[in-house]
């Protein structure tokens, strides 16, 4: 299984970003896809999750009404598209799969190896 993520880089507060993950390895559209992201000495924090339909969606409060999750089945990708960025969303972002919808890492035993997002202010 792999799952590679890109497109974070560096973006000033305001600005947009879109993070894409390919996966590889699974059967794609039957997984639940995530979004999480770390700080160093920090909790690995929840982001975002979608069904594997793209018909159930939850994101986490700090990034509702900003952040955009989505999914392309058919290219085996995750994307989140990220606007209104603030330099506290600055953090390495990693995708994940798993078999259910949850905000718990744990609950995902996939992951990918992580994208740099360093929002300046």
């Amino acid at each position: 299984v792999q799952l590679q993520a890109s497109g974070g880089g560096l973006v000033r507060a305001g600005g947009s970003l879109r993070l894409s993950c390919a996966a590889s390895g699974i059967t794609f559209r039957t997984y639940v896809m995530g979004w999480f992201r770390q700080t160093p000495g920090k909790e690995r924090e929840f982001v975002a999750t979608i069904s594997w339909s793209g018909g159930t969606i939850y994101y986490a409060d700090s990034v509702k009404g900003r952040f955009t999750i989505s999914r392309d089945n058919a290219e085996n990708t995750v994307y989140l598209q990220m606007n209104s960025l603030k330099p506290e969303d600055t953090a390495v972002y990693y995708c994940a799969a798993g078999s259910e919808i949850a905000v718990v890492g744990g609950s995902y035993p996939y992951w990918g190896q992580g994208t740099l997002v360093t929002v300046s202010s």
